[in-house]
Order: C-alpha cells, then sequence, then structure tokens
C-alpha cells in the first residue's frame, strides 16, 4: 500500500510523493513515486517523463506522512 509524503528537502522546497512503505532507520534512501510540488506542479529540475526518484538521506530534513483519509476533520466549538 502506497502511502503519500511531503518530504522536506534541505535548501529546497518540499515535494509531494509516494512510497511503497515507512523508511527503516537503517536506510541510506528514499525511493519516491510521482514527485511533484505541493500544489501538484511538476517539478522544474526534473524531466517531465520521471516518475520515480531516489533520494539520500543526508539531503532529506524530514518526512510528513499525509493521512490516507484525505482532508482531516476540524472539531470546532459551537455556542448555543
Amino acid at each position: 500500500m502506497t502511502q503519500s509524503v511531503l518530504i522536506h528537502l534541505t535548501n529546497e522546497d518540499p515535494i509531494l510523493a509516494e512510497i511503497e512503505e515507512l523508511p527503516d532507520p537503517k536506510d541510506q534512501i528514499l525511493v519516491a513515486q510521482n514527485p511533484r510540488r505541493r500544489d501538484g506542479k511538476e517539478l522544474h529540475y526534473l524531466m517531465p517523463e520521471v516518475s520515480t526518484v531516489v533520494l539520500p538521506w543526508h539531503r532529506i530534513s524530514f518526512l510528513e506522512i499525509i493521512p490516507a483519509g484525505g482532508e482531516e476533520e476540524v472539531v470546532t466549538f459551537v455556542r448555543e
């Protein structure tokens, strides 16, 4: 099952991609499919036909794992 993640690269804008499984602590690289900008546009430094990228961990600051349900439910307090 693929998971959507937001990959924060050092000194770059974050990219949105899918990964097959969460990385193991001993991994040296992260393999991601369908890399794109947060707004869904193509990355200017990749060729349009690229569908998989291999990123070294020393370039990644952190990962944000996107919930599978899509949008989060926001709980608000309403006065009656």
